[in-house]
């Protein structure tokens, strides 16, 4: 005779539902490195495949190695430091180089830990200490004055460049498709989950920004699906004057290439009493 099946109470069901709770959390709180970082290893192209000529940077940062190119522009109105967002590699960025030469600026973008050839893995504090070692590296090694120097950062990125932005004083900021912090983005994505006590990351951009007290753009898409577009406003709001926002369209990153005639003109308003362009001294007869 068939044994009669325990009859399943509330409680069976409470107690199954709160079990796969906490391994969906607890899944959360182990791969959220894995969530916010998406390296990839492989670099396909270089400066080269574009015909500029540039350094390869290879800089030591807490005993692994930061990977990075400087591709310098004749007559530069100054350098651009570039803090990609968190997915693929510095190869491909180079698209937005074409943007920033066109304005007039040399370039210096790298990869964090973990991304491309930079070794080691992707941290919060990895990628803060490769932003602060590459602006060592203008500053000390090529040279570069400060007040020559726009530090951009996209998605990921502008939380790179918002704190490399209180340590040093550059002449101007760039923030684009950028969060105030990643517990926001994960709450509003996993309303259900306990993130701000879960996440380990925090990017904390919102209470960076108010500590920034040069020149600062804000850049972002009321079409951007990753980071919503309250966060761009966000920031804006928080930053010191003088500020400007301007409003592009597309998706997040995709922004920047679907809207580069609306960047290009909008940067160099902002960009043109910040970085004059050099007079081009008249041939002695």
């Amino acid at each position: 005779m068939a044994k009669n099946k325990p009859k399943r109470t509330l409680w069976y069901y409470l107690r199954e539902a709160a079990i796969m709770y906490l391994m969906v959390a607890a899944g959360m709180y182990l791969l959220q490195s894995f969530m916010l970082f998406h390296p990839d290893k492989k670099v396909r192209y270089t400066p080269a495949n574009h015909h500029w000529e540039f350094e390869s940077i290879v800089l030591d940062v807490n005993g692994e190695k930061t990977d990075g190119w400087y591709i310098p522009l004749e007559n530069a109105r100054g350098v651009m430091l570039f803090s990609h967002g968190n997915e693929g590699n510095i190869a491909e960025w180079l698209p937005f180089v074409h943007t920033f030469r066109k304005l007039g600026f040399s370039v210096l973008l790298y990869d964090y830990g973990g991304f491309g050839r930079s070794t080691g893995r992707p941290s919060e504090e990895r990628c803060y200490a490769d932003g602060r070692a590459m602006w060592n590296w203008l500053t000390k090694v090529k040279g570069i004055p400060p007040e020559k120097i726009l530090l951009y950062g996209q998605s990921l990125g502008g939380g790179v460049t918002a704190n490399l932005a209180v340590e040093v004083t550059p002449r101007a900021v760039v923030l684009d498709s950028t969060f105030t912090s990643i517990p926001d983005v994960g709450a509003r994505m996993l309303p259900f989950l306990p993130v701000r006590l879960l996440c380990s990351y925090r990017f904390d951009n919102a209470s960076k920004v108010p500590n920034i007290h040069v020149p600062v753009m804000v850049i972002h898409s009321p079409q951007d699906q990753l980071t919503p577009y309250s966060h761009g406003q966000k920031l804006f709001e928080l930053a010191n004057e003088p500020k400007t926002f301007l409003e592009i369209h597309g998706r997040h990153v995709m922004g920047f290439t679907d809207s580069e005639a609306i960047v290009s003109k909008g940067l160099e308003k902002f960009l043109a009493p910040l970085f004059p362009t050099p007079v081009t001294p008249s041939p002695i007869p």
